[in-house]
């Protein structure tokens, strides 16, 4: 029996070395999907240890039109979070959001407007436009655009150009059974910036960075697209002024498609299940960012974020429907009535969304990192507050099924 699996083994090694495949990127008008990356990151300013830093980074993606060549013009919006630290949970808090549109063709070139700050790391992976075979190597070149506004001043991207070297590793089968290929990506940056001119020659501006890159790339050949990824990095940067900012960890990536939540029939079906379960105070909205299960009313003991025992059925209920969107992430925004300052409203919000996220989190709804909160205080009521009706429904926990 060991001879007999032993035999298949060899078979497949052989097999994968004459393995030749061309890859390229395949676009569909319509396609959506979103890439999720966990950052892990130490940062050291000046040689002096600063913070460590978990960021969450969400990109969701619409292939809006596919040109003659095959190229894929994606409208994108990216958000990136930091880890609430103010929260129990330590639960993702929602970020600002940006809005990119750019073309990338089969072999995975950009043509983007220098005015855009997204995406970061541009041009890889490009794939050669000929077969590749198990152990080829080749290099192209790539760059990061940074976004330096806040540090800087800087009101275009700063861009760092880089040569990759790729390598193609083979097969690779995945636990449900899809079999993926495996590259190997590394790349090393030193580069001088330009000196500025006019205003920005007057303040401090990073006059050279390094760093170095690797990554691992899976490569899904039959669906023409990305489907995880992780990488090793640190990348510094000395200022003009003398100052050093050194950033080193670790990420990993994960693309999926995700269903569109917010169309009619979408809406109208979940508004059946939500009437057909008696759900009170629960009503089903079709927003710019998904389909939102608002809980009106929603009972908290007071001015705390511990829901009464009578709620709990109410959060199963919506657990149900929840499961059926698998690969959509969550943003979870709390609201209160006017009461008290501004301050504690938007400490309440934020803590109740919390709540809400750590219990969907106990119950195997998502996972951590495809939750995000908010908390919007009493900025965003449902109806006026002047009596007590109306200030219970302004009393309110949101769920957006993203889809954007």
């Amino acid at each position: 029996m060991k001879r007999f699996f032993i035999g298949i083994f060899f078979a497949a090694l052989l097999v994968n070395a004459a393995f030749s495949e061309v890859f390229e990127f395949k676009y569909k008008k319509g396609d959506t999907y979103r890439i999720l990356t966990k950052v892990e990151e130490d940062v050291i300013m000046n040689g002096v240890y600063s913070h460590h830093a978990k960021i969450v980074n969400r990109v969701s993606i619409e292939v809006s039109d596919v040109t003659a060549d095959g190229a894929g013009v994606h409208n994108a919006t990216f958000m990136a979070s930091d880890e609430s630290n103010n929260t129990k949970g330590k639960h993702f808090s929602w970020g600002n959001t940006y809005k990119s549109t750019y073309t990338r063709s089969k072999q995975g070139i950009f043509t983007i407007s220098d005015e855009l700050f997204m995406p970061v790391i541009r041009n890889l992976p490009i794939f050669p436009a000929e077969d590749v075979k198990r152990g080829q190597k080749w290099t192209a070149n790539g760059y990061e655009a940074e976004d330096l506004r806040r540090a800087f001043k800087m009101t275009k991207p700063y861009i760092v150009p880089f040569s990759a070297q790729y390598e193609y590793r083979g097969t690779q089968a995945q636990n449900d059974g899809r079999l993926l290929h495996e590259f190997r990506v590394s790349y090393n940056i030193y580069y001088d910036s330009p000196a500025p001119t006019g205003a920005l020659a007057k303040q401090d501006y990073p006059a050279k960075t390094m760093g170095h890159s690797e990554q691992i790339l899976f490569f899904d050949a039959e669906k023409g697209a990305l489907d995880h990824y992780s990488e090793t990095f640190r990348i510094v940067i000395d200022t003009a002024w003398g100052n050093r900012y050194d950033f080193r960890g670790q990420s990993e990536s994960e693309v999926q498609d995700f269903v569109r939540t917010s169309d009619e029939k979408t809406v109208d079906s979940v508004k059946d299940i939500v009437e057909n379960l008696g759900m009170e105070n629960v009503k089903v909205i079709a927003g710019e960012n998904g389909l939102t299960i608002s809980m009106e009313n929603i009972k908290f003991y007071p001015d705390s974020d511990k829901l009464l025992e009578s709620e709990m059925s109410k959060i199963e209920m919506i657990a149900q429907i929840l499961s059926q969107y698998p690969n959509n992430d969550l943003l979870i925004t709390g609201h209160t009535a006017r009461a008290g300052s501004v301050e504690s409203q938007d400490k309440l919000s934020v803590e109740r969304a919390d709540a809400v996220a750590e219990l969907l989190i106990e119950m195997g709804v998502k996972s951590r990192e495809q939750i995000f909160i908010k908390g919007m205080g009493s900025r965003v009521p449902v109806a006026p507050s002047d009596t007590e009706e109306n200030k219970a429904r302004n009393r309110r926990v949101e769920i957006t099924i993203l889809d954007k």
